[in-house]
């Protein structure tokens, strides 16, 4: 597996990739692929950055973050639907702890409660639990969540 920073110019594969994410994980974002570029080259401006990691010149995940010097809050991380349960993720975040992120003493990630394969997945990469959010609907609304 090799990795590269991901620039601009990536913003469409990477807005191709959270949409199928949103799916995946049962979020409620409504946004299309157009939408989630455009916010995408607004994070990668700001203050995030992107790794996309690939296997035989194919992208194969990539993972989404913001670094400050006291955390590495891992927004996005997302393996290709066809190169799951190979181990690409453990390898991509490997990548991430030994060789792309600066030492911080605080790395965090936020999972969907209903994602289960993402919660065990996280889980089994050391990170523990810190904070369970909890919501109401608006009046008259049902909380929807995806498939």
């Amino acid at each position: 597996m090799t990795w590269r920073l991901a620039t601009k110019n990536d913003c469409r594969t990477l807005a191709q990739l959270n949409h199928q994410l949103i799916a995946d994980e049962g979020h409620r974002n409504p946004m299309t692929v157009s939408e989630l570029e455009g916010r995408m080259k607004d994070w990668l401006d700001e203050a995030y950055e992107a790794v996309l990691f690939e296997i035989q010149g194919e992208v194969a995940a990539y993972a989404l973050y913001r670094s400050q010097p006291d955390e590495i809050h891992l927004r996005h991380f997302f393996v290709v639907r066809h190169r799951r349960r190979q181990g690409i993720g453990r390898q991509a975040m490997a990548l991430l702890r030994g060789h792309i992120w600066p030492k911080a003493p605080r790395l965090t990630v936020s999972v969907l409660a209903r994602n289960e394969a993402g919660v065990k997945f996280w889980r089994a990469m050391g990170y523990q639990d810190y904070c369970l959010t909890l919501e109401i609907a608006p009046l008259g609304q049902p909380l929807e969540y995806g498939p």
